[in-house]
């Protein structure tokens, strides 16, 4: 007896891991920000893109692998940029290309985060 009730036990923690971790693996804000921080001076006034922004462009990327993900992400980053005084939108929508990474919408103010899969 004492062993079912260890099988269950461990059924009932395998389905809460299950059930728990799509939730755990959101993107936060936070993720976003501290990733895409160092090229903050970049967006404001170009220049040679500093080797830790493309690595948090990389680490953004590879973050974000749901719909959901990349739609927060996206409204992460017009939040965070509407906040920042100075930024250059052009060179902004350029950065991920010059880091070798492909992202499926356009990083822009105007970008309807809603629509991006």
């Amino acid at each position: 007896m004492a062993s079912s009730a260890v099988i269950k036990i461990a059924c009932v923690a395998v389905m809460v891991m299950v059930v728990a971790a799509p939730a755990a693996e959101a993107i936060t804000c936070g993720q976003v920000t501290s990733s895409l921080a160092p090229c903050i001076n970049y967006a404001r006034v170009g220049g040679a893109i500093p080797p830790s922004c493309c690595n948090g462009i990389r680490t953004l990327n590879n973050l974000a692998k749901t719909t959901a993900d990349r739609q927060t992400a996206c409204k992460c980053l017009q939040s965070a940029a509407s906040t920042i005084k100075g930024i250059n939108f052009s060179l902004v929508a350029g950065l991920p290309g010059k880091c070798g990474v492909n992202i499926p919408y356009k990083i822009s103010p105007s970008t309807n985060c809603a629509s991006v899969k």
